[in-house]
């Protein structure tokens, strides 16, 4: 697990830039740095440089040097620079020796490399795993940035006419944009307030984009285009989803760091803990985020779990106060992202790493066996399907009222009305935040079907495609490595995804949710798991609102205004948070947002 960057151009970048992209990369892979520079001919070199690849390295599989990246082959020519773990590679690695491919580590990395020179990309479905992957072919003048097909490890890149650069996060890359260039994106303001995250491919600014899950892009040297491919779909493959289930447990199981668990009171957690068990890894620590004495806590329910299991159990409590760390966090979330649990993720990850470097999670549940309460309340309105009255419909208001929340559900598709059971401010209240913006549209969701039968699949791959990559799993994947650690995610694995979307609806979907997990987690039965309320990774946000973040209030609308360019009206912002602070308490996490999107634009424009 890592962090990655290069560029490739004729604009050299002076040592002073390129040593801004590594250390903004360095929490991500605070165990080596290094970049492999080349001149304009393609000649190793050193100092400034229009050519270089850029690693951070946190170190799992074998830590030696000799592991480290950015790595290349024997002949020079071809190199990688990698974030992330693949896993079961070893026989393809001893096919690839037997071949005459000459192995120097133990380590993932060079298997791809190797992976790479025998068969392309045609290498691509022999990772099983998380990546984000950048393999320069020097022979065919050609570079490839690869995202894994799920998600979980994230890409941004830059491309102008006469360069291409990429890395791991928005913030690293800012480093290579020129004095001037980095302008704010009124799209991917405008997604951050639809959905409290900036779906791919908008990022926060106009020369900035993100690659989506199961594409790649390859950047051709000479020519300087560029061309993006989508390498993957799922498609059912009948396999036997138990066994899918523990091959994907067993492989996550291997580092050479120790592993751990997040365990939360829920269903997804306790299935792998219960899995672990089973398969006989009873040495992996638990641990869970605890909030002592609030609704939200579930570390009682977590220990006991892992009490039944066998398993040793860390319980984290996550501080009364978030002022100190506040910017902290927002940097670490790297461009404005506004989940409110990434606050307790945070914390809980800053603990965990100080026992392991490795933690396996739940991530993907809800999404595989729709688990959201969302899904059964949207479906209720699925007969309306085509019906809408048009964006006319968004009335400019804070928090509507029973009609005017109706009227903003009918100005859009059903599909896209489906954003407001979960998503950030819903039309009405952009319009109010935004009055010199033209209409917008409702969503900035990619792959959204443009026909439907209004069903529970069509809501599962519209989170497919956008929840689960750009929120859920940005959100691991930035907590965790904010500290150094690597989250792996086994319902995830793509194989048990595929396994997964073989099952009979019946058995699939269930109610309450998740039934068919039953027969793979025997020994949580008696803490009747299955009838437990789903709560949600909840912090306590109307008490960090009115204390921590209340300082923040005072001049809120003006600093919004100035950092947007006007895109938001600075009366308008005042006037939200007036209107949460005399009292309408659904407009927290609105508000949250707003004080969000405050700091992250200050502090990238410090960057910029």
């Amino acid at each position: 697990m890592c962090g990655i960057a290069g560029f490739f151009g004729d604009r050299p970048l002076e040592p002073a830039g390129i040593e801004a992209m590594l250390r903004r990369l360095s929490p991500r892979g605070p165990d080596a740095q290094h970049a492999v520079r080349w001149n304009a001919g393609f000649a190793p070199c050193e100092g400034a440089a229009p050519n270089a690849l850029l690693h951070a390295r946190l170190s799992i599989i074998d830590p030696r040097p000799e592991a480290d990246q950015p790595m290349g082959n024997a002949a020079g020519d071809v190199w990688i620079c990698y974030n992330g773990e693949v896993y079961g590679w070893e026989n393809d690695a001893r096919s690839l020796a037997a071949a005459g491919h000459a192995f120097r580590t133990r380590s993932d990395t060079e298997f791809i490399l190797h992976a790479y020179e025998a068969w392309g990309t045609d290498m691509l479905p022999k990772l099983r795993g998380m990546f984000a992957i950048a393999l320069l072919d020097l022979r065919r003048r050609k570079l490839f940035v690869i995202r894994d097909r799920m998600g979980l490890k994230p890409v941004v890149w830059h491309h102008a006419a006469d360069e291409f650069a990429f890395a791991s996060t928005v913030r690293a890359l800012l480093a290579y944009l020129p004095a001037g260039r980095a302008a704010l994106d009124p799209d991917g303001l405008d997604a951050f307030l639809a959905h409290r995250y900036i779906p791919a491919p908008l990022t926060a600014f106009r020369e900035l984009r993100r690659l989506p899950n199961g594409h790649y892009l390859e950047f051709d040297l000479a020519t300087r285009s560029l061309r993006q491919v989508e390498y993957w779909r799922p498609q059912p493959s009948g396999a036997d989803w138990r066994a899918a289930l523990d091959e994907s447990i067993r492989l996550r199981t291997v580092a050479d760091r120790p592993v751990g668990l997040f365990l939360s009171g829920g269903i997804d957690s306790t299935v792998i803990a219960s899995r672990l068990a089973a398969l006989g890894y009873r040495q992996i620590r638990a641990f869970t985020a605890a909030f002592p004495g609030s609704r939200f806590d579930e570390s009682e329910d977590a220990a006991r779990t892992a009490a039944a299991l066998g398993l040793p159990h860390t319980p984290v409590e996550v501080p009364e106060s978030i002022r100190d760390d506040f910017p902290r966090i927002v940097a670490d979330l790297d461009e404005p992202f506004a989940d409110p649990s990434s606050f307790p993720l945070w914390y809980l990850s800053r603990e965990t790493t100080k026992q392991v470097k490795v933690v396996l999670g739940g991530d993907g549940g809800d999404e595989l066996f729709a688990g959201y309460k969302r899904y059964a309340k949207h479906l209720r309105s699925a007969w309306r399907r085509g019906l809408r009255l048009g964006s006319s419909g968004w009335r400019a208001d804070i928090e509507p009222p029973k009609l005017a929340k109706l009227l903003a559900e009918l100005g859009t598709s059903w599909e896209e009305a489906y954003s407001l059971r979960f998503s950030g401010m819903h039309p009405g209240l952009r319009r109010l935040l935004q009055p010199q913006r033209a209409l917008a549209p409702a969503v900035f969701w990619r792959n959204m079907p443009t026909e439907s039968r209004g069903g529970l699949e069509t809501l599962l791959a519209i989170d497919m495609a956008n929840y689960l990559p750009e929120y859920i799993l940005r959100k691991g994947d930035l907590t965790t490595m904010a500290h150094g650690l690597e989250l792996r995610a086994p319902l995830l694995d793509h194989p048990f995804y595929q396994a997964v979307l073989s099952l009979p609806p019946g058995q699939r979907f269930t109610r309450p949710a998740k039934l068919a997990l039953q027969e793979v987690c025997a020994p949580c039965r008696e803490l009747d798991l299955f009838a437990r309320k789903k709560r949600g990774f909840n912090p306590p946000l109307a008490r960090w609102l009115g204390t921590d973040l209340a300082e923040r209030y005072d001049g809120l609308g003006a600093r919004l205004e100035r950092a947007s360019a006007g895109q938001l009206s600075g009366p308008a912002v005042d006037r939200v948070a007036a209107a949460y602070r005399a009292g309408r308490a659904g407009l927290a996490e609105n508000v949250l947002q707003l004080l969000i999107l405050d700091e992250s634009l200050r502090q990238l424009a410090e960057l910029a």
